[in-house]
């Protein structure tokens, strides 16, 4: 990618925040973003997976990362995340909600109080708590995007996925009302379906798969790319990989 392969990008300009974007799903689409001219901020909880999407972005030609390490289920930080990026941008003209736990595969009767919060903290509340934070500065974009990351689990009955599955048609639930409550502005909220991936969370619930056979995240970014652009008219949409 040379400097001005990404200024002619589609996202060229347009400042991004993405979650989750020390490894998997929310690092390649950091980098698909960087490609397309976008202004990265990446947060995460791991400073070293941080400094290597940021190594990769880098080493591919585009400006450095605002780096942002956080564990989202520190939701007062949220709130403070919003007043900092205020402060340095003004705006905010992506936001993708990429970050999310399995958090283990159990009957319900089995799933301790403890995990199924944080389950909720992280997959459901931070969201939320990123839309309190983030809605001003997605407002003062001239096309202020937000796309969050759901599964097939969040529809249909699947066993011993409880807390992830409810989570994750919360989410949708969320989504949708955010997206009505800012039908009259230029902001645009959506929500991708990734599908089958090859990623922690997949090895985690499937440990026995091979996951050469998956497809890689780097493959699946293409759909975050055309919510993300100031010329996408979806809004309370689920799109699917």
């Amino acid at each position: 990618m040379s400097g001005a392969a990404s200024q002619e990008g589609r996202l060229a300009g347009r400042i991004a925040l993405v979650t989750g974007a020390s490894r998997g799903i929310g690092a390649a689409v950091a980098k698909r973003f960087a490609a397309e001219g976008a202004q990265l901020i990446l947060l995460a909880r791991t400073v070293g997976g941080l400094e290597e999407t940021d190594d990769a972005v880098r080493a591919a030609g585009a400006p450095n990362a605002l780096l942002v390490p956080l564990d989202l289920r520190q939701h007062d930080a949220i709130d403070q995340l919003g007043a900092s990026l205020f402060e340095r941008y003004g705006k905010l003209d992506v936001l993708v909600g990429n970050a999310g736990m399995l958090g283990g595969l159990s009957p319900l009767g089995h799933i301790k109080p403890k995990r199924w919060a944080e389950v909720m903290d992280l997959n459901l509340t931070a969201n939320w708590r990123l839309i309190r934070s983030l809605d001003p500065l997605l407002r003062r974009s001239e096309a202020g995007r937000a796309i969050f990351v759901t599964s097939g689990a969040a529809r249909g009955a699947h066993a011993y996925w409880g807390p992830y599955a409810v989570s994750k048609a919360a989410l949708e639930a969320l989504v949708r009302t955010y997206a009505a409550e800012t039908r009259k502005t230029e902001v645009r909220a959506n929500i991708v379906d990734p599908g089958i991936a090859r990623t922690a969370m997949r090895r985690e619930a499937f440990p026995g798969e091979d996951p050469d056979t998956l497809p890689a995240p780097e493959e699946i970014t293409e759909v975050f790319v055309d919510l993300a652009e100031a010329a996408c008219t979806k809004s309370g949409e689920v799109a699917h990989v």
